[in-house]
């Protein structure tokens, strides 16, 4: 790593001095590399680079990424939801009083709502939940215009591109609440679950709301089951990475029951760490070696203390752990696992 960072210049010894100046006045001594690299970065692209619309791109993005950063980072400790569903949806429709109803019970129990910010069942999301809410709007020459039941000043945020605003809804949050709606609550439901698949999110509570009435979720499900699973595009495990819902207070339970033992996940050297909210028992443990010794490249399912990597990155070092070699590929087996962990 050191050779690498070491290796990563600009080439020009005077820049690299002052870029090198410049990050060792800015930055800790945890952050100092990290900001060098970003600025050896923006210099590499300056000389590399004559498309003037490169340079605006990569600069409207990272201030759209620092900006987003400095809104949540106070609120990093709090549980989100994102609320996703139709900008047209009225205030008298099913999904509209659900998506309100499902936000206030989520803010009753300490959770946050975040949403696009737009009207319909965002503005819902957003009305449940009053002082506990963030929009993350987008600027759209048509319907998106900030809803009134968000904060102005403190937690709306506009968006010129979809992809920052996508990457903020994922990092910033960790459950997903999907209601009836167009092209775009699609587009982030199918991206959400192959981020989840793939392995490029964590695992996370995803529930389809299906409103009293409706057939939205259902029709939905049967065509994944009729053409993705049928046709082998996907696994059948696969499924067990959403969860279709009817009610928010069986939305809210199931986000609940998902953090009730398993906490979180972490990748470090080869070894799955499973964070957890308390030991399980040795039951539990011998059920989850037998079970799932299909997900496992090799080894057992094992108790372990933190990591070097944890402890030197102060990971929640109070919290019990699961290490596994987990084979990265089947995560729907793995949301079977967190399930069975869940009933201890």
């Amino acid at each position: 790593m050191e050779k690498y960072l070491k290796d990563y210049e600009v080439g020009d010894p005077v820049i690299d001095g002052l870029i090198a100046e410049l990050a060792g006045k800015t930055g800790s001594a945890e952050t100092q590399s990290l900001l060098r690299q970003i600025l050896t970065t923006s210099i590499k692209l300056g000389k590399e680079s004559s498309d003037r619309g490169d340079l605006k791109l990569v600069n409207n993005t990272l201030k759209e990424l620092r900006y987003a950063f400095k809104i949540f980072s106070p609120y990093r400790a709090v549980k989100k939801v994102i609320v996703f569903g139709s900008a047209r949806s009225s205030n008298s429709s099913p999904e509209y009083k659900m998506a309100e109803e499902f936000s206030q019970k989520l803010a009753a129990k300490g959770y946050m709502v975040v949403t696009g910010g737009g009207p319909g069942v965002m503005e819902a999301g957003n009305r449940g939940a009053p002082g506990k809410n963030f929009a993350l709007n987008i600027r759209l020459p048509f319907e998106q215009k900030p809803n009134p039941y968000i904060d102005e000043k403190e937690k709306l945020i506009n968006f010129k591109y979809f992809f920052t605003r996508k990457l903020i809804f994922v990092k910033e949050t960790d459950a997903t609440a999907l209601f009836p709606g167009g092209f775009g609550t699609n587009d982030e439901g199918f991206e959400m679950i192959t981020l989840v698949q793939t392995g490029k999110s964590r695992p996370r509570p995803i529930v389809l709301m299906e409103p009293q009435g409706s057939t939205y979720w259902k029709s939905w499900l049967s065509f994944v089951k009729n053409q993705l699973v049928k046709n082998a595009f996907i696994n059948r495990e696969d499924l067990n990475i959403f969860q279709l819902v009817r009610s928010a207070d069986q939305a809210v339970k199931y986000i609940e029951d998902f953090y009730r033992v398993y906490h979180s996940i972490r990748y470090v050297s080869g070894l799955a760490v499973l964070r957890l909210n308390r030991e399980i028992s040795a039951k539990t443990l011998k059920t989850l070696n037998r079970e799932f010794k299909d997900i496992l490249v090799s080894g057992t399912i094992e108790l372990a203390p933190p990591t070097p990597k944890e402890v030197q990155e102060n990971e929640f070092l109070q919290l019990p752990r699961l290490v596994m070699q987990f084979n990265m590929r089947n995560y729907g087996r793995l949301y079977e696992m967190i399930g069975l962990i869940n009933k201890d």
